[in-house]
């Protein structure tokens, strides 16, 4: 994964790629619980963590929150479809 220019991306592809860097960012916590001094691990983890914060931010502008967490002028939440009902290829 490289840093992704999520300004041309359809909501299915920057869905799917959020989902790679959260699968990528889980994955290299389990194996820095093991091997905390990896500072290559360390360097991806926060390099992906950054990435991930910066793709949903962009994502959650344009098509509304992923999570209750993220703030909004308006409780998007109400309009259909429901984030779960979004179709998703992923």
């Amino acid at each position: 994964m490289n840093n992704c220019d999520c300004n041309d991306m359809k909501q299915e592809e920057m869905l799917c790629k959020i989902k790679e860097y959260q699968f990528s960012i889980i994955e290299l916590a389990l194996y820095l619980d093991t091997h905390p001094e990896d500072e290559k691990a360390l360097c991806l983890h926060r390099n992906y963590a950054n990435i991930l914060k910066d793709l949903m931010d962009k994502y959650q502008k344009v098509y509304g929150p992923l999570t209750i967490n993220y703030p909004c002028n308006k409780w998007r939440w109400l309009e259909e479809p429901w984030p779960w009902e979004r179709r998703s290829d992923c």
